[in-house]
C-alpha cells in the first residue's frame, strides 16, 4: 500500500486485513505517532543514559523528587463492574483458536497477546486485530484441520489487550519514512476499531502495559490515553490499564506509575520471569549480582519476596488490584506423571500468592483455571478481591529490592546447559 498521509506500508494486504488498515485508521496512528513518538524516543534514550550510570557504578533508589507522591493519600480510580474480580487471567496470542479457548476458559479476564506470547509476523498483528473484533462481535469461529469446531460459549471473560512496548517499532508500517512505534500501532489500531463497540456493549478498553521502567513512561501512555479518548469523544477514563512491574527500576517508582495513571489505572501486575531478567541486565557487569541456576531463583527469595510484598502493599494502599505471576507450565494432556508434579507446583505458587495478598494471578493454558481459581476462592471466598487488605507489616527499602547477591544456590553446569537449551528452543 503507497503512500497516503505521510504512512506507507511495506508488506501485503490480504482479506480482511484491509478492514483494519483502513484510511481512518491508518491516519489515527499517523497521529498518534506525530503527537507522541519524539516523547518515546527521548525516554529510551534516558534508558540507555541510566544503563551507563549502573555500569560506572550507580544503583536504583526510590526518587527524592516524587517522595510526596509516595507519602500523599489518594487513591486510584474505582474499576469497572467487568475489572472488579480478576481472580484468575489467562494470557495468549490472538490466533483464532487461541483467543476462543481462552475466552471460554473459565478465567475472569482474558489479555489478548500482541507482545512477548506473539511472534510478530505482519500476518500475526493484522490477523489478530481481526480476531479481537469478531471476538468481541462475537462472531469468531474455527475449524481445525481435524474438523473440530470451535465458537464462543454464552460465558466468556472480560477483554485485556497487551499491546508491545515503547522500545519497538513496526517496520512494516512507515510515517515519514521511519517504522511507527510497535506500541502506538498495536494500541492505535485496537482502540480505533473498538473502543466504540466495547463501552456499547458494557465493557470498554482495557490494556496492559509491558516493560515500563520508570514512570514518566506510564505519563506518556497517560497522555496516549486522553489524546484517543477526546479524539474518539469519549469520556476521560474509559480505557483502563494494568502495569506489568516485570523491570527492577519499575519496582522503585509504584506509586508514581499508578499516580501517573490514576484516572485509567487497574493495578499492577508481578512480572516475575522479566523482573528476574532486568536483574541481570541492569548489574551484569557486578559479579555479586550473578543469579545460581534458574530454578533456584524462586519467588521466595529476598528480593523477589521484597518486590511483590511491596507491590501488594503499593496496590491496596492506592485501591488498585495486585496481580500475581505467571504460572508458565504448560500441560499435556499425553503425560499425566508430569503433569501430576508440576500442577502440584502450579498450586503451591497460587496459594503463596493468595496469602500474600493478591487479588488475582495469571495462567498460560486453560487447564490451570481451574487450579487457580479453587486456591484464590479458597483464600478470597466470595469477595471479588482483597483490596481491604493493606499489609501495613511490609516494610521494603531500597537494599531490600537489591539483594540480589543473598540468593541461596549454586551455578551448575546443568543449569547453564538448560538456559541455553530454553534459548535454542526459543528461536
Amino acid at each position: 500500500m503507497g503512500p497516503g498521509n505521510g504512512v506507507e506500508i511495506v508488506a501485503p494486504v490480504k482479506g480482511r486485513q484491509a478492514e483494519i488498515l483502513t484510511p481512518e485508521a491508518l491516519d489515527f496512528v499517523v497521529r498518534l505517532q506525530r503527537e507522541f513518538n519524539g516523547t518515546r524516543e527521548s525516554l529510551l534514550s534516558r534508558r540507555a543514559e541510566r544503563q551507563t550510570e549502573f555500569e560506572a557504578g550507580a544503583m536504583p533508589d526510590f526518587l527524592p523528587e516524587t517522595k510526596n507522591v509516595r507519602d500523599d493519600e489518594w487513591k486510584v480510580a474505582p474499576v469497572p463492574d467487568d475489572l472488579a474480580e480478576r481472580k484468575v487471567e489467562i494470557t495468549g496470542p490472538t490466533d483464532r483458536k487461541m483467543v476462543i479457548n481462552a475466552l471460554n476458559s473459565g478465567a475472569s479476564t482474558f489479555m489478548a497477546d500482541f507482545e512477548d506470547a506473539n511472534s510478530p509476523t505482519w500476518e500475526n498483528v493484522i490477523n489478530g486485530h481481526v480476531n479481537l473484533i469478531d471476538a468481541i462481535e462475537r462472531t469468531i469461529e474455527f475449524t481445525s484441520s481435524e474438523g473440530k469446531d470451535y465458537a464462543l460459549g454464552p460465558d466468556v471473560a472480560t477483554l485485556l489487550v497487551r499491546p508491545r512496548g515503547w522500545h519497538l517499532v513496526e517496520k512494516h508500517v512507515l510515517v515519514e519514512g521511519r517504522p511507527v512505534a510497535a506500541s502506538l500501532f498495536d494500541f492505535g489500531l485496537y482502540f480505533w476499531h473498538n473502543a466504540h463497540r466495547l463501552l456499547d456493549k458494557g465493557s470498554g478498553p482495557y490494556f496492559y502495559l509491558p516493560k515500563l521502567e520508570n514512570h514518566l513512561e506510564a505519563r506518556l501512555w497517560n497522555d496516549v490515553f486522553n489524546f484517543a479518548q477526546d479524539d474518539a469523544g469519549i469520556e476521560r477514563g474509559s480505557i483502563r490499564a494494568t502495569v506489568l512491574v516485570e523491570t527492577i527500576l519499575a519496582a522503585f517508582e509504584m506509586d508514581e506509575i499508578l499516580f501517573e495513571l490514576k484516572d485509567h489505572s487497574s493495578g499492577l501486575n508481578a512480572g516475575r520471569w522479566d523482573y528476574i531478567f532486568s536483574a541481570i541486565k541492569k548489574f551484569r557487569n557486578r559479579p555479586e549480582f550473578v543469579l545460581p541456576d534458574r530454578s533456584k531463583v524462586t519467588m521466595t527469595v529476598p528480593f523477589m519476596r521484597a518486590y511483590t510484598e511491596l507491590l501488594v502493599k503499593t496496590c491496596h494502599r492506592r485501591g488498585a488490584h495486585a496481580m500475581g505471576g505467571m504460572a508458565a507450565f504448560i500441560p499435556s494432556r499425553k503425560k499425566p506423571e508430569i503433569n501430576e508434579k508440576a500442577i502440584a507446583e502450579v498450586r503451591e505458587d497460587k496459594i503463596r500468592e493468595a496469602k500474600a495478598g493478591f487479588d488475582g494471578t495469571w495462567v498460560a493454558h486453560p487447564d490451570l483455571v481451574g487450579v487457580a481459581r479453587e486456591e484464590f476462592e479458597g483464600v478470597l471466598g466470595d469477595r471479588p478481591n482483597q483490596l481491604g487488605r493493606l499489609r501495613d507489616d511490609v516494610s521494603v527499602v531500597a537494599d531490600d529490592l537489591l539483594d540480589v547477591p543473598s540468593t541461596p544456590g549454586d551455578v551448575t553446569e546443568s543449569g547453564l546447559r538448560s538456559n541455553v537449551n530454553v534459548g535454542i528452543q526459543y528461536i
